[in-house]
């Protein structure tokens, strides 16, 4: 008996040491490049927690303009890679077209729903609600009552993000301004600082105390332009509290890096699903970092004020409308 136990616990471990030789992960970035402090990073970081966990290295490659997206893409199928994620809503065109070709090679897109291709995962984020979060600490840091956001490329995901941070904005200051603008119309918008920067001070020279940036690699500027006016910066995607201590409010954290990481653990362990995830507060796919670097900014007021809204928005008292539902912001 217990021979025959050893066997086939000798035969299932050739079995999954068998299908994570054939796991062979990779991740292709957007534009903007992997080292971006925000969104590519978050990717990247999960890339590599599984790297380190499980010993199986992956293989990336960082764009460098819209050309490139199909040419890598078939290029990584070709080779055997599997599974893939791609990393921004700009892939969907071009896994609509590869995926179909290589029907066994699994696919993930994260921030776009591509659908009836029966091997491609999409993921998506409920970034309203942590932005939710974001609006109503922004709202109580504020000296006035005015607050700023600075979007990335002007596409209605990033107004998803600045309708949620409205919507917590005025759940504490009803009467309050949000200064709302966009760094650009094509996906340059992600990787200009500078420019972030600029809009950021034209909105602090109108009253602004806070300023909010879902805008990628532009984000840096925005918030080093808030530093050094005495203000304070909203990071996003990653915790960025640290890149200008005690003077980012908070980072609305989503979760790509948990995404990316559950992907390469799914395929490798054989649990790969081709469906839809839109992850929110409940999923714990977004939220506010609260640490170190920004605790001397959190007042016990500020902290009860984000679990309650967390709270009631898990619970669904409180119902963050969605941009993208309508295109359309009710706050």
């Amino acid at each position: 008996m217990k021979k025959v136990l050893l066997t086939l616990m000798a035969t299932a471990s050739m079995t999954v040491s068998a299908w994570a030789a054939d796991v062979k992960p990779a991740i292709i970035f957007d534009l903007g490049g992997k080292f971006d402090k925000s969104f590519n990073e978050a990717a990247y970081n999960g890339a590599e927690k599984f790297k380190k966990e499980s010993g199986i290295a992956y293989r990336d490659f960082e764009i460098a303009n819209e050309a490139q997206r199909e040419q890598a893409l078939r290029k990584f199928a070709k080779d055997g890679n599997n599974p893939i994620v791609v990393v921004g809503f700009s892939w969907a065109s071009a896994l609509e077209k590869i995926a179909p070709a290589y029907k066994d090679t699994k696919f993930a897109i994260i921030d776009m729903v591509v659908t009836g291709q029966p091997n491609v995962k999409s993921i998506v984020f409920k970034e309203q609600e942590g932005s939710y979060l974001a609006g109503v600490m922004a709202a109580m840091a504020a000296k006035s009552d005015k607050v700023g956001f600075v979007g990335g490329m002007d596409i209605p995901l990033i107004h998803k993000f600045a309708c949620g941070y409205i919507g917590g904005v005025k759940s504490v200051k009803k009467d309050a301004t949000v200064f709302e603008a966009y760094t650009g119309s094509d996906p340059s918008a992600w990787n200009d600082p500078v420019k972030g920067g600029e809009i950021a001070k034209s909105h602090i020279a109108q009253g602004a105390d806070v300023g909010y940036h879902p805008a990628g690699g532009t984000g840096v500027g925005v918030l080093q332009a808030a530093a050094e006016a005495g203000k304070l910066g909203i990071g996003v995607d990653s915790d960025q509290n640290y890149m200008q201590p005690g003077k980012v409010l908070t980072s609305m954290m989503k979760r790509v890096d948990v995404a990316v990481y559950n992907v390469f653990e799914d395929a490798k362990n054989d649990k790969f699903k081709a469906d839809i995830e839109n992850l929110g507060l409940k999923e714990e796919g977004v939220d506010v970092a609260m640490d170190d670097y920004n605790k001397p900014l959190l007042t016990p007021e500020m902290v009860a004020a984000v679990d309650k809204a967390r709270k009631d928005i898990v619970s669904g008292a409180v119902e963050v409308h969605d941009y993208m539902s309508d295109e359309k912001c009710p706050y």
